[in-house]
């Protein structure tokens, strides 16, 4: 047999373990470590100290920063990215959103649909179908099926 046949034979797979041995051991190509948050039973996901920590039966629930939806227990369907976003969520609550540090954070969320986009909108309220854009827009609101931008 060819000597450089037989020399490919032999050198590619010591040539291939070595090459996949280099990127096994590489840091970028491992896991993160410690594993992030995330997936939890019932499509719900968070990430950050206390986030959805009262979860029970609640269901696509989707909670990004410190105590983020802390007080939900069976709410579903609600987004919360910030610090305390929905962070006093009263349990029950489906279909909110909030983003931003502490939006919507004092809400009694047995009501829906309500939305807060900016710091402390919609800081506190006790009904649904509420949109509240901008710094502490609708904070204190007490009616429903309002919009408010500022």
């Amino acid at each position: 047999m060819n000597p450089l046949i037989q020399f490919k034979q032999k050198i590619l797979p010591l040539f291939i373990v070595s090459v996949l041995g280099c990127f096994g051991l590489s840091p970028t190509v491992q896991a993160v470590s410690p594993p992030p948050d995330g997936g939890y039973p019932g499509n719900n996901t968070a990430e950050g100290d206390s986030a959805l920590f009262d979860l029970t039966n609640g269901r696509n629930n989707t909670a990004l920063g410190f105590h983020a939806l802390n007080g939900d227990t069976t709410g579903s369907d609600n987004t919360a990215t910030g610090r305390f976003a929905l962070g006093g969520n009263n349990d029950t609550g489906s279909r909110n959103t909030a983003t931003g540090s502490g939006a919507a954070s004092f809400n009694d969320f047995s009501k829906t649909d309500n939305t807060a986009t900016g710091s402390g909108a919609l800081t506190t309220t006790d009904t649904g179908f509420n949109t509240a854009t901008g710094a502490f827009a609708l904070d204190n609101n007490t009616g429903f099926n309002n919009t408010a931008h500022g």
